[in-house]
């Protein structure tokens, strides 16, 4: 199991908290100061399967982050852990832990993991139960269906307690096929891609996002897996979990949803897998639906081999170019390096090396200045140019 290491000797200016230097409340949620919660991510907080609970520990608009389970990593500050920034967000041993020493019994515990089985072992369908028992509402990402469980069912009658399935697709008769609008939406799409699954597409898609919008650039941000629409997203499906024959209308139509809604001056969409995973092949729906004016690629350089497949290597980022290039009428306008296994000394090699071979802007979302990726989508879309100065004055 890989844990993400924060880097060493951070960029003095870097933006250490952009991921949360924006908020827009929750379209149908509450604020987040009002729904506290416990995150469940046993053995895997800061590795690969614990992108759920890592990414809601970075940013969160819906849930107020009061804890983490994860009995490896039990006594430390989860900031420090995944960025070696304190956050004071502790780490508990175990539910019985966290239940004595926390200020009162969280409104939901969420399942913070995304195993690849995408389903409950024995011993955590046991905590959930556990977990409903106490009075907390249960936030569920995998594809498992809680709601279908008799069980399930049952304890959460016995507690008066909700279940959230966050994949849950609508029923199919709502389902929306691709229809051509995409043509409609008049300001950039940009699409947060990678050349692997669980490599940081949706930190830096949200970090980008409230880049842009800190400069004057109104910018929404589309979330297309379940971490993003447990963070609270305004628009977003979970296209893993929709059939496949509704995948690109299901990503057109949110996209123009959002357009119509918010007359958004670019619309950013989170990434899925890789173009070129064997397993993970959502990102063919991402950009057949959206059909993005450019692409911004996440690559991890400190990877040798796929995170769930070990047999497998990891395309380079120039591989990974060509085919989203071939696949889609897009440019790539610049990589964004995810720092895992790196010192800070290995990213700034990484930019430069990636930077001369490419041509093409490279910058890491997290230990660089958030103004180079601002820079990076306004160089490739320069009448955004004109909002960011007007802002600037």
């Amino acid at each position: 199991m890989k844990r993400q290491t924060p880097p060493m000797q951070p960029d003095p200016n870097r933006s250490q908290h952009a991921a949360n230097e924006v908020f827009e409340p929750a379209e149908h949620g509450l604020s987040m100061t009002t729904n506290t919660a416990l995150v469940y991510c046993e053995g895997n907080f800061g590795a690969l399967d614990g992108k759920t609970a890592n990414g809601l520990v970075r940013h969160s608009e819906k849930y107020d982050v009061r804890g983490v389970i994860d009995s490896e990593l039990a006594g430390q500050d989860s900031g420090m852990v995944l960025d070696g920034i304190n956050n004071t967000i502790p780490i508990y041993r175990d539910l019985a832990d966290a239940l004595e020493n926390m200020a009162g019994t969280p409104d939901y515990f969420i399942f913070g993991m995304a195993p690849a089985s995408g389903m409950l072992s024995a011993r955590e369908r046991s905590l959930l139960i556990e977990a409903m028992s106490y009075g907390m509402d249960i936030v569920n990402g995998l594809h498992e269906f809680l709601n279908e469980d008799p069980v399930f069912i049952a304890a959460s009658a016995a507690h008066g307690v909700s279940i959230i399935d966050v994949r849950k697709p609508r029923d199919k008769k709502h389902l929306r096929m691709f229809s051509g609008r995409i043509a409609e939406v008049t300001c950039p799409v940009i699409a947060v891609l990678g050349t692997d699954g669980a490599i940081g597409k949706r930190t830096t898609s949200t970090i980008l996002t409230n880049a842009l919008v800190a400069h004057g650039i109104k910018a929404i941000m589309i979330g297309t897996g379940q971490t993003g629409l447990i963070q609270g997203a305004r628009y977003g499906i979970a296209i893993d979990a929709i059939p496949a024959q509704f995948c690109s209308g299901e990503m057109e139509s949110t996209i123009v949803d959002a357009f119509e809604r918010e007359n958004p001056d670019v619309i950013i969409v989170e990434g899925q897998g890789a173009l070129s995973h064997p397993a993970y092949l959502t990102s063919t729906f991402i950009l057949r639906g959206s059909q993005p004016d450019g692409v911004i690629l996440q690559h991890a350089p400190g990877r040798s081999h796929l995170g769930d497949f070990p047999d497998t290597k990891m395309p380079t980022a120039k591989s990974e170019i060509n085919l989203i290039e071939t696949f889609s009428d897009t440019k790539v306008i610049g990589v964004t390096i995810n720092h895992e296994n790196m010192s800070d000394e290995d990213v700034s090699a990484a930019i430069k090396s990636n930077s001369s071979e490419l041509g093409i802007p490279v910058t890491d979302a997290l230990t660089r200045s958030t103004d180079f990726l601002v820079d990076m989508v306004v160089g490739a879309f320069p009448e955004l140019a004109i909002k960011r100065a007007v802002n600037s004055h």
